[in-house]
């Protein structure tokens, strides 16, 4: 049994974890780390060089190196660790996670609405909680889209993977394409395909669109603003992929019914979704308790804004997505053996 003492200690590390949380947060949107990577320097220094006010810069740095996150010479400058630029800044690396600061930030900005939802049952729509989380889940994924999608998951599904590079070009929709790294990852992974991302987020399908332009492929990903429950394409997809959204979209059944009738003859589904227990257990794992926080002070909130009947949260355990494809008309979903810290992948056919 936890002690009295042990649960106050745990709630401290905690506290002492987000607080830290934020000021990497605070370093990484005013550009100190960034300037610190390209040099040592003293607060006056770091404090000149990124247009901040000196007293306010020389408290983050002796904040930083207390916490043991920067470190500091005997002349007085501070510098940036390889190890912590490699997580802080390096947004393509599989490293990185500098978009843990805002997911902290953006949770907590949010709260006061989500503590509203709770008393009302309403929701909170995924546009409410702004550009924190929607940029923090989007540098989240975007390392695995970059150094993974290609590389490992559609290489572990060989029929997929040679369809793809047919001449004279597959099509894919990417449902819930987010900003659009999962689109562009595969456009230039498979040079021969034509790409469709489809959001229910304005923003984000704005930020989809200047990330393919960005990316050289504008000309063959497109993007749109709709509900993945009444996708039309012209053309039918050779696949459908559905990263980390299934559990996010409030009619999941419709989704899948919808995506099947898109699909080319011999076109399949692929799906990326959370890594979590096929049943509840307490307590759990940490990436589970994770999970659990997001869907109460986000995915299950943004969810219900959208569908307050068939909001599920961010536990998506394998038979419910078993049992959903099977209700839009897979007759044999199949859960896959691609490892994965964080999601499971499924593949209909």
């Amino acid at each position: 049994m936890t002690t009295s003492e042990e649960t106050a200690e745990r709630l401290l590390g905690a506290l002492i974890g987000a607080a830290e949380l934020l000021t990497v947060e605070l370093g990484r949107e005013l550009g100190l780390y960034a300037a610190l990577r390209d040099a040592p320097r003293t607060p006056a220094e770091l404090a000149g060089t990124t247009g901040t006010d000196e007293r306010y810069v020389r408290e983050w740095l002796e904040q930083q190196a207390a916490a043991g996150l920067i470190d500091v010479a005997a002349d007085g400058r501070f510098a940036l660790p390889a190890a912590m630029a490699e997580v802080v800044l390096d947004e393509t690396g599989p490293a990185y996670l500098g978009t843990a600061g805002q997911f902290a930030l953006g949770l907590a900005l949010a709260t006061p609405a989500v503590i509203d939802a709770f008393r009302t049952g309403r929701g909170v729509s995924y546009a409410d909680y702004g550009r924190h989380i929607r940029h923090g889940i989007a540098a989240f994924n975007r390392p695995m889209f970059t150094h993974q999608l290609a590389g490992e998951w559609l290489p572990a599904l060989p029929e997929v993977d040679r369809r793809l590079r047919a001449a004279p070009g597959a099509h894919v929709l990417d449902l819930g394409c987010g900003v659009g790294h999962s689109s562009v990852a595969l456009a230039l992974a498979y040079p021969s395909i034509t790409v469709r991302g489809v959001d229910l987020d304005e923003a984000s399908v704005a930020e989809a669109r200047r990330t393919a332009a960005a990316a050289g492929v504008a000309d063959r990903v497109a993007f749109a603003l709709g509900d993945a429950t009444a996708v039309k394409d012209e053309r039918p997809a050779d696949l459908v992929t559905i990263f980390e959204a299934l559990h996010d979209m409030g009619d999941p059944v419709g989704v899948l019914t919808a995506a099947r009738e898109v699909l080319a003859p011999g076109g399949s589904v692929f799906i990326g979704d959370e890594r979590v227990a096929d049943e509840f257990t307490a307590p759990a794992g940490e990436i589970e308790r994770l999970q659990y926080a997001f869907s109460v002070l986000h995915c299950l909130p943004a969810t219900r804004a959208e569908s307050p009947d068939h909001a599920h949260g961010t536990v998506l355990r394998a038979p419910t997505v078993l049992a959903w494809a099977r209700e839009a008309g897979f007759a044999d979903p199949k859960v896959l053996d691609i490892p994965n810290d964080f999601w499971r992948f499924y593949l209909l056919r």
